[in-house]
């Protein structure tokens, strides 16, 4: 498997194994040694901070992977072309060409530590030995993880075509010379749902930060169903949630200064960066959003948010999350406009959350909004009063808009409300998508032409799943067969 096996092989004779020691609130260690299974749980703590670690890659949710759900669903655009990434808006993907194989190669990176941990603990367990529940309970979520971000990625929907190729299930270490073949995008979601409800009895019920905890299993089995169009498993999950009330909402009033705060009291699942830990610097998804030239000569503008987005922020123009906005490249004093994000900046000002560099801001993956929000679409086909009370609770930081009602709330005003409280977090393309909606971009705020999509799209266009890499094909010829429709 190209890429994926040589880092497999890499993995296995150096096991990758990072410190994340500030992120994970653990005593520093550097690795376990090369040609040492794990021994003890604190060699399997050691192995889940650099599971976490690896996360963090620019490939995967550092950067590149928020990119891909933020800037393929219409709400960003480029303010200039050449800049880096631009092959994500544009579409521009071949198998030989802007593949981006790098989400492969990295997340199966990641999912070789995943086995490799897993495979250790069943190992020592077999002998009788204890303490590894919470670390298998963690591999076994964080594995969950991957295989849907993979599956979104390279799959059709699952109420679309089920039994398309999705991504190979890998649930053990990888011999040099394996070459797996793709599963169906049913059986990665039953590896998905098999791994999540495995994990979920395992792990602590209180906050946990740099961890997955048991809410954030449930976090992600509520996303999970929602995308299979399960509804009552979807709020089931979602509620739990809700109700255990060892996370709250943020008022109006601080949702903003959130943003320079780690592990906050929304915050479900939150990977720690740190400088020399994960600090990507210029190339960070912070810096990625802000204004040309706003902390260096490197930071380059690449997206802004398009028109589309900005006015349906503006339909209140008191709503708090403008407070995360800033004038982009292409404002002026007769038209501003505030395209810049500055989430994962900290603020405006990049004060950052708390460390050394603006930069090495902590990865917010799954908040409480999202839950609520989560919740309210499962609910709607049985349930609208519900429905509106659970979309108000996040609507209401727009306190100028009137309040959904049973007899107004529907699918597209909880679409509109996940875009304006999940903007530059990797949702809008993958909910486009799963709801079965047509995507516009804004080529026209600097007059490009498009040639590698149409100015609109929905999900049977072929490019909205990525091509298997030419070298995964040469080094996996099955695969070739298997090779995503049109490529």
């Amino acid at each position: 498997m190209n890429n994926t096996l040589r880092i497999f092989l890499a993995g296995i004779v150096a096991f990758g194994l990072f410190s994340c020691n500030k992120t994970l609130d653990v005593v520093p260690t550097n690795q376990v040694n090369a040609n040492e299974s794990i021994k003890t749980p604190a060699d399997a703590q050691i192995m889940i901070n650099g599971i976490v670690r690896s996360m963090s890659n620019a490939d995967y949710y550092g950067r590149r992977f928020i990119l891909y759900g933020d800037v393929k669903g219409g709400d960003m655009t480029v303010p200039s072309q050449g800049r880096g990434d631009d092959a994500l808006y544009t579409f521009n993907h071949s198998a030989t060409s802007n593949s981006y194989s790098g989400y492969w190669s990295q997340i199966y990176f990641s999912l070789l530590q995943v086995n490799n941990l897993l495979e250790n603990i069943a190992r020592l367990e077999a002998t009788g030995a204890a303490g590894y529940n919470s670390y298998k309970g963690q591999a076994l979520t964080l594995r969950a993880i991957m295989y849907f971000d993979m599956v979104r990625l390279y799959g059709k929907s699952y109420d679309l075509d089920k039994n398309a190729f999705g991504v190979p299930n890998v649930t053990t270490p990888l011999k040099s010379t394996a070459q797996p073949l793709r599963n169906t995008v049913s059986e990665n979601y039953n590896q998905i749902l098999s791994d999540l409800k495995a994990g979920a009895p395992l792990l602590a019920k209180t906050k946990s930060n740099g961890f997955v905890n048991y809410y954030g299993n449930l976090a992600m089995q509520a996303r999970v169903y929602l995308y299979m169009k399960d509804n009552a498993n979807a709020l089931k999950a979602a509620e739990e949630i809700i109700t255990s009330n060892v996370y709250t909402l943020y008022s109006n009033a601080a949702w903003v200064d959130s943003w320079k705060a780690q592990y906050g009291s929304e915050s479900i699942f939150e990977i720690g960066v740190y400088p020399l830990e994960g600090d990507l610097g210029a190339a960070s998804i912070g810096a990625y959003h802000r204004r040309k030239g706003d902390g260096g000569s490197t930071i380059l503008g690449w997206f802004v948010a398009s028109d589309y987005f900005l006015t349906r922020l503006n339909e209140d123009a008191a709503d708090v999350r403008w407070g995360v906005m800033k004038e982009d490249e292409i404002s002026t004093t007769a038209n501003p406009r505030k395209g810049s994000l500055y989430k994962y900046s900290g603020n405006i000002s990049l004060a950052g959350d708390g460390k050394a560099t603006p930069t090495a801001v902590n990865l917010k993956l799954i908040r409480l909004s999202e839950i609520y929000l989560i919740a309210a679409e499962a609910v709607l086909p049985t349930d609208a009063t519900k429905a509106a009370t659970y979309l108000n609770a996040i609507r209401k930081r727009a306190p100028n808009l009137a309040p959904a009602t049973a007899a107004t709330v529907t699918v597209d005003m909880i679409l509109d409300e996940r875009s304006k409280e999940l903007y530059g977090e990797g949702q809008r393309f993958f909910d486009m998508i799963r709801l079965n909606k047509s995507i516009t971009f804004n080529d026209e705020i600097i007059g490009i032409s498009v040639a590698t999509r149409p100015k609109t799209i929905d999900r049977t266009f072929y490019k909205t799943l990525l091509p298997i890499s030419q070298a995964e094909i040469n080094a996996n010829p099955g695969i070739l067969a298997q090779q995503n429709p049109q490529y």
